[in-house]
């Protein structure tokens, strides 16, 4: 089991991301912006970070950067619906900046536990 930390401002996507994740027996914990997923992080690590890219306030490239500054090992999947152009430059710079994955929105649940799933076997 491992312990997972969602960050996204969207209430709803914590609940559907953490519901299935919890199924697929990890432990689960969740942040609105990237401050707060920081500071959730800072006090206890987790095995895998979750993280939007668009969130007001601290947005998911500067957590992403944040986190491969301070946490160089920890593993990130980076999530987004993207912008007018769609999500895939967004998910590029992403990874470019420290994602070690990413996931276009929507997605389904089997692509999600598939990723976390690949992520926490590195």
């Amino acid at each position: 089991m491992a312990s997972v930390l969602i960050i996204d401002d969207d209430a709803a996507v914590r609940r559907l991301l953490s519901a299935a994740l919890v199924r697929a027996g990890h432990n689960v914990r969740e942040a609105g912006d990237g401050a707060e997923g920081m500071a959730l992080y800072r006090a206890q690590p987790s095995d895998l970070v979750i993280t939007d890219v668009f969130m007001p306030g601290q947005d998911g490239i500067e957590t992403i950067q944040e986190l491969r500054e301070e946490f160089p090992a920890s593993r990130i999947l980076a999530i987004s619906g993207g912008s007018i152009g769609g999500p895939q430059g967004t998910l590029t710079d992403a990874k470019l900046l420290g994602a070690d994955a990413t996931l276009a929105k929507p997605f389904t649940v089997d692509e999600l536990i598939g990723a976390v799933s690949s992520l926490l076997a590195r």
